[in-house]
């Protein structure tokens, strides 16, 4: 990876570190599903008219976009309205055990013992955190952001196999698809969503623009355009430092203590997903370049 491309790797993480504050304060104002709906119908007419139609790959996208937008970003910011920003950071590392476990199955990639080692460490210091006093009295928005981390790796994974497609179109395609299943999931499982829009103030309006714009529309592009062009152990190394600048912006803005439990089960988990990322990813994205020929998937 050149100069370039890590630099704008640590740029992303940066900004989706920060994301989870922004999103525990945008959620004193709005509901969750309906927060997301409202941040992808955002990015989707704001990207639609500029990126180009991928007609081969509108399928493969739509499948992407339920297990990335309707799965992850649903069950994860209806974990993280119960639970701290710093702890939900932490949890969502499992994204790399998880794409691992899911890079072994579809490619057919044995996995050794240091990662398998590695998923062990991850597990276990989540696990640490579970045990915090908050987390364990209600562990289920816990386990929500835990849960979430499938759906992501899921989502990257499908990405990954659709080979290099414009990155605003995969991030265009994937809004306009998403931000209608989150209505309905909203619509089913909320209520009051149109008055919170209508009553929120600058958290609520602040959060939509910054994930929206910041989040969903630079740095998710920035990010498939990586993962696009770079091997997997390459680009998702960096999301390592996610959660440490997810810890930091919860306790710089949202005043969350930095517990031993979580300092000890950060550690762990960090560590594993680095080992894993180190010994496990590296062949996943090589069978998945070998098994594309002009961005088709064959």
């Amino acid at each position: 990876m050149n100069p370039l491309a890590l630099g704008l790797g640590l740029f992303v993480m940066v900004i989706w570190g920060i994301n989870f504050a922004v999103g525990k304060i945008a959620l004193a104002e709005l509901p969750p599903i309906f927060f997301m709906a409202v941040r992808f119908a955002l990015v989707a007419l704001v990207l639609v008219w500029f990126a180009p139609v991928p007609r081969a790959h509108l399928r493969g996208l739509f499948i992407a976009s339920i297990f990335i937008g309707a799965g992850h970003y649903a069950v994860f910011f209806t974990g993280l309205a119960g639970v701290e920003a710093g702890a939900a950071s932490i949890a969502l590392q499992l994204q790399v055990p998880f794409a691992a476990l899911v890079a072994a199955l579809v490619f057919r990639e044995r996995l050794g013992w240091l990662p398998a080692a590695g998923m062990a460490v991850a597990f276990a210091g989540v696990v640490v955190i579970a045990g915090t006093p908050r987390i364990d009295t209600n562990p289920i928005p816990f386990l929500l952001c835990v849960a979430s981390g499938f759906f992501w790796a899921l989502g990257n994974i499908r990405v990954k196999q659709l080979g290099r497609l414009n990155s605003f179109a995969v991030n265009a395609w994937i809004a306009v698809f998403t931000a209608p299943q989150l209505l309905i999931l909203s619509l089913l499982f909320e209520s009051g969503q149109f008055d919170a829009l209508a009553g929120a103030g600058w958290r609520g309006w602040g959060g939509i623009l910054y994930m929206a714009v910041a989040v969903s529309i630079l740095s998710y592009s920035i990010w498939y355009w990586l993962i696009a062009r770079f091997e997997v152990n390459q680009t998702m190394p960096l999301t390592l430092l996610m959660p440490v600048f997810g810890v930091a912006s919860g306790a710089v803005f949202l005043g969350e203590a930095l517990t031993p439990r979580l300092i000890l089960g950060g550690v762990l988990a960090v560590a594993g997903v680095a080992v894993i990322q180190l010994y496990g990813l590296g062949g996943a994205g090589r069978a998945a370049r070998a098994r594309t020929k002009d961005g088709k998937s064959v």
